[in-house]
Formats: C-alpha cells, sequence, structure tokens
C-alpha cells in the first residue's frame, strides 16, 4: 500500500524558514500517519512582506499544486497565498492555509486573539484577513516586530517576539497570540512561558488538520 503524504510548502525561497518548518512539524510524523515533506519555492522571493510578493507565488503554488500527487497540501506562509486558487487545482484533495489553520485554533482557545506580525504591510493584510473571515469582532490586533522572515527563524529576534506578545495582552487585551510567520515556530514555547497565555504555532496547526483530513478522507 502506498503511504499517505502531506506537502508542505513553503512560498519563499528562504533555507532557514524552510528548515524552522520542517523542525516544526517534525513531532506531527507519527507512526501509521502520512509522510510529511516540507519544500521551498524556488520562485519565490526571500520573504512575503508585501502583498506583491504573495501574489507573486500564485501561480507558481497552484503549478506545484497541480502536478504533485501529494493526499494533502499545506501552505505554510501566514498569507495564505493563492490558497483558493491552490484549492481548485487540487482537484478536491485537501489544501491548508497557515493563517486559516492557526486563527481557527486561537478562536477555540480564548475570545480575543492577537497576531505577532513581520512589519506594519502584513499588519494591513493581517487586518484584512480577519475581516475576510468574519472574525474581527474577536481579532485583538497585530504587533509588528520589523523583521524579515528569514530573521524570525534565528535565535537573535526572540527578545522581540516576547515583547510583541506581551504588547499584544497588556495593550491589545488578547487572550491568545497566534505567531504571524512561520519562520518563528522555533519560539513558540518561549514566547507563551514568558506571556502566560497560550501561544498558537499556525504551520503546526494547518499539518495537523491536514493529517486528521487525509486519515478520515474529508
Amino acid at each position: 500500500m502506498t503511504r499517505r503524504r502531506i506537502l508542505v510548502i513553503n512560498p519563499n525561497s528562504s533555507a532557514s524558514v524552510t528548515a524552522a518548518i520542517d523542525d516544526a512539524v517534525a513531532p506531527l510524523r507519527i507512526v501509521g500517519g502520512p509522510d510529511i515533506e516540507v519544500v521551498g519555492l524556488a520562485e519565490g522571493p526571500p520573504g512575503i512582506s508585501s502583498q506583491r510578493d504573495a501574489d507573486s507565488v500564485v501561480m507558481p503554488l497552484v503549478n506545484r499544486v497541480t502536478r504533485d500527487d501529494a493526499d494533502a497540501f499545506v501552505l505554510a506562509c501566514f498569507s495564505d497565498p493563492g490558497l483558493h486558487a491552490a484549492r481548485e487545482a487540487a482537484g478536491g484533495r485537501p489544501v491548508l492555509g497557515i493563517a486559516e489553520c492557526g486563527i481557527f485554533r486561537a478562536l477555540m482557545l480564548g475570545e480575543r486573539f492577537g497576531i505577532i506580525a513581520l512589519s506594519p504591510s502584513s499588519i494591513r493584510r493581517q487586518q484584512r484577513m480577519a475581516r475576510v473571515m468574519g472574525v474581527d469582532s474577536r481579532y485583538a490586533g497585530s504587533w509588528s516586530v520589523g523583521a524579515s522572515a528569514a530573521e524570525t527563524a534565528g535565535a537573535d529576534i526572540r527578545g522581540r517576539l516576547i515583547e510583541a506578545g506581551r504588547a499584544l495582552v497588556t495593550q491589545c487585551r488578547a487572550d491568545v497570540v497566534v505567531m504571524g510567520c512561520a519562520g518563528m515556530a522555533s519560539h513558540r514555547a518561549a514566547i507563551a512561558d514568558a506571556i502566560g497565555v497560550p501561544v498558537v504555532e499556525p504551520a503546526q496547526q494547518a499539518v495537523a488538520a491536514a493529517i486528521g483530513a487525509v486519515l478520515l478522507n474529508t
């Protein structure tokens, strides 16, 4: 019997971000579960920092989904670029966006969620996403750390991520924090310990949802 497989696509070309995502989903590689493959997108920019960046990877993502025989796909960028187009291309196979999954998980953990954002332009996209998803009444806000996606995968950024998480709790009244970039994954536990509220790592949540979809054929 052919093993089922989930393909996790980092839509940027940063090897450090792809490695951080791979490390984050490692605990989800369970006996009897589907294989989880994490890849970058060579055609993508170094980071998704603007709407233009997000739009530029839509067709490369669609093309990758179209030609791949994976049982499910995860788009591992918090902008969820090309999510609906990729779902069309997947022919009924599940396609999960990490922002959508991360936000839905946050709604299960508290009343108001905040997002640690990379930049001010990221905040604008997150505000729009909350409105489009219909969850803006429970969106406390976003707080920028002024970093690139690749920088968030390193150790030096941790203090700024903690400061942003703390600001979301104390100033925006968030009781759950969502990490707004897949590269931040390795810092989740440290941020949660420092700020005292649940912290959601969205790539993990999307892959967990994909595992359920594959195993249950839904």
